[in-house]
This record gives structure tokens, sequence and C-alpha cells, in this order.
């Protein structure tokens, strides 16, 4: 091996500040919008759903850094920096010329990178003197961080997860329970949302969409409660960016640049984090790189969706944002990526695809799985299936580099670990995992009930 392993920064070397992407874009991405008057929010009317400091970092797309406090950079610690790796071992494996590195974003007790923004979040809430917070969860990554803070900080968390996610992984849920989070399959009867999503969808498998509808209920129904999102927002995205922050400066210890940087997408927090100071780079001129999005087959909002203002969530209580939606009313299949069900894409992440500067691709269920267990063979770490849609890209990325003798460097973003999804592995080993794909009509359906936005 030319150059080590794994490549650390120091603790000192752990950025100070957020990178902000939306400073850098010529086109902003377009203004989340009120859903009774269409206008745009204000400050005020989203600090009844958001904590104070969280809504002006949402509504800042113009300065480019955000001091990260020094409770939350101590916090950090912990498990902060994260590795830069060498998959020395995949490359060999697929007889590559390329260079395949990944940023491991699951060294902590939540298995992957939601503890970044999750942290930062409660400490919001609390400098706020809130009560608690309210969120939702799908897989259950963001759920645990959420918990974990929130323990740390002492306040109350209460997660709406996702029904099939909540059946299929009861461990992810206890870890919940454990840091002391009320943890309701979603959706549920506890509010009025859930009950109607009941009512319109009898057995339903729930979506993210539903579960953001009633953590939003209960945060705004309930006096020192607010509520918080592990993806889509941008102020998730800006927390993020230490990822990208991190694995850029890794990258440039080495001396090394790569050509293409691929991350799985469903909202957009590590897809976004890992990105972001790259971007950067490229909407200033400065350097040019190939993004990849990669999102399940059976959930394309990129790759199928609308470009168009939508609802965030499915109960329709939440502002509207312009984004790339398969349509609020979507209800994905109930396959095991559940940290990707989610029906739209951050606006960030939108604007930047919608401008050309971002490729997507949509993946398979089999095919992602088949390149997980690769993974875990060559490079021994068992990967979240989330995760395992940038292995796919990545490894399809260094096939195309053997067919053509072309040596590129790869980066993508291993966000966390499977080690609470080994029923999905155990549907792929017995061969008993589907292919679920929404047909043009099902997409076309949904699409029809896109609100109209002039």
């Amino acid at each position: 091996m030319d150059i080590p392993y794994k490549t650390y920064l120091t603790e000192s070397e752990v950025p100070e500040a957020w990178y902000n992407v939306r400073a850098d874009m010529k086109v902003k991405p377009s203004p989340l919008l009120n859903p009774c008057t269409l206008k745009p929010v204000t400050a005020e009317e989203a600090s009844h759903i958001f904590c104070d400091e969280l809504v002006k970092q949402e509504m800042d797309d113009t300065t480019p850094w955000f001091p990260i406090p020094k409770e939350i950079r101590d916090f950090y610690r912990m498990f902060r920096p994260s590795p830069l790796i060498r998959a020395y071992f995949l490359e060999r494996a697929l007889g590559t010329p390329a260079k395949i590195y990944y940023k491991f974003e699951g060294n902590n007790t939540s298995g992957s990178h939601k503890l970044n923004s999750a942290i930062a979040q409660a400490y919001y809430a609390k400098e706020q003197g809130l009560k608690g917070v309210t969120t939702e969860t799908g897989a259950g990554q963001w759920g645990t961080a959420l918990s974990m803070a929130c323990a740390f900080f002492g306040l109350d968390c209460k997660v709406y997860m996702v029904k099939c996610s909540y059946e299929q992984k009861p461990f992810r849920r206890e870890v919940m329970r454990t840091y002391g989070a009320q943890v309701t399959p979603s959706p549920s009867m506890l509010t009025e949302v859930g009950r109607r999503i009941n009512e319109e969808h009898p057995g339903t498998t729930g979506s993210l969409g539903c579960a953001i509808s009633e953590a939003v209920e209960d945060a705004v129904t309930h006096e020192g409660y607010r509520y918080v999102l592990g993806s889509v927002l941008a102020q998730v995205l800006l927390h993020q960016s230490i990822i990208g922050l991190e694995a850029k400066a890794a990258m440039g210890k080495l001396g090394v640049k790569p050509d293409v940087i691929i991350g799985c997408a469903g909202g957009g927090s590590n897809l976004g984090g890992l990105i972001a100071p790259f971007m950067g780079e490229k909407l200033r001129g400065e350097r040019d790189y190939r993004f990849v999005a990669v999102e399940p087959a059976s959930c394309p909002s990129l790759t199928r969706g609308r470009y168009a203002y939508d609802f965030c969530d499915t109960g329709k209580v939440c502002p509207l944002q312009k984004m790339y939606t398969l349509g609020c009313d979507f209800i994905p299949s109930a396959n095991h990526a559940g940290g990707l069900r989610y029906h739209g894409m951050s606006a960030t992440l939108s604007e930047l695809y919608a401008q050309g500067l971002m490729e997507a691709k949509s993946v398979k269920q089999t095919d992602v799985f088949e390149a997980a267990t690769l993974f875990a063979r060559t490079e021994g770490t068992l990967p979240a299936p989330e995760s395992s849609h940038a292995i796919r890209a990545a490894i399809d990325e260094a096939l195309e580099c053997k067919r053509t003798g072309e040596a590129k460097t790869i980066l993508f973003g291993l966000t966390g670990t499977g080690y609470f999804d080994l029923k999905a592995y155990e549907s792929y080993n017995n061969g008993t995992m589907g292919d679920y794909i929404p047909t043009d009509a099902d997409l076309e359906a949904s699409f029809a009930k896109l609100p109209k936005v002039g």
C-alpha cells in the first residue's frame, strides 16, 4: 500500500465552522411557502415549528461560514474526526485501476452521520429553554442520534418512526428508548393527521412524509416543544458539511483530488454534507468535480420526480418546498432502505441538480445488497442499506474504469453501519428480496395531486 489505509485529521484540524454552500450559488433555492397564503414563510411563522437559531440558519443563503459553538465541538470530540479510508481490498477484488476512498461516518452509537446535526439541533433547543423536541425517523439512525443528543442535554425526545421500519428494526427502537426517547410507529392514532392517514390508507406501512406530519402536529400542539428534522432542510445540510470539510482536508493531506464524489440520496443530508466544500469550489470556478446522487429505484425523486412546489409532508401541515418530488401522497414500497423513503429532495440539491451541476441515478434493491455483500466481504464493515446505494454506484464507476483503463479517483460516503439491518440481509441471503419499481401510472397519479402554485 503506497498510502495509509486510514487517514485521520488531528483534533486541532476538525473544522471550527460549518460551510453554507448556498452562499456560492448564483441561483438560490426557492423559499419555503406558507401553505395557506402561498407566500414565503417568515421567520416568525417558522419559529412556531423550529428553534429560533435554526430558523436563522435555514433562511440565510448569503453567509458562507457559521462558527460551531464550543459545546457542539466538545461533543464532536467523542467521534470526530471520522476516518477517510482507502478501499484497497475492494479495488483488488474488482481488478480496477480506480482509486476508491470512503468517508466513514458510522463510528458512533447512532451508527451514522446523523449525530452531526442531532447534537447541533438539540443544543439550540436547550439554549432556547425548550422542554423537548419531536421528530420522525425512517431507518432509525436519525431517531437514535437525536435521542442521544437529547439525553446529553436533558431534553424530552418524541420520535415517530415509519411503521415498516418500527416493525423491521425493533433493536433500533430499543436503542432510542434506552436513551430516553418515546418511540411511536407512524402513522399512529395519537395525532389527528395520523388518524386521517390511517383512514385514507388502511394498513399502510407509513412513510417519512407521514411521520413528519405527526411529529410537527405534536410539536405545535404542546407548549415548550419544537420540531427538528434529520434531512432535507438547509440547516441540516449546513451541519453535515463537516463531513465534506473533513474529507477535503484529509484528501488534501494525501495530495489527492477526487474525480467523482458519490452519495446516497433520500432527503439529501449526507450527500449535501459530503459534496458541500467540493461543490463550493465548482461554483466558484476553482476546480471541477462530478457529483452523483444515488437513490432507490422504488423512490426515485430526482430521476423520475417533478421539480415543483410540494408539501414536505403527507399530512400537508408543513410549508411547501420547491424540490424534485414524487408527490406528498406517494407512499413508497416497504423496502429496506428506510432512510431513503422520502418523496422529495432537499431544495438545495434540487436546484443544483436542475442546473446540471449534479448527476443522479437510481438502483434496484437487490443490486444494492449485492454491492453491500461484496463490500462487507472485502472491506470488513457491514454497511447500512442506505450507504450501500453509494457503494453500488462506486463499484459501477470502478468497473467502468476497468473497462476503459482510466484510473479515476472515487470518493463516496459510507454513512453508517448495517448491524440493525440484519432482517434485510436475511431477506437478501434467502433470495426472498424483491425489486419494486413504481410504474409511470403510479407516479402520474401522484403528480396530478401536486399543489397548484403559480
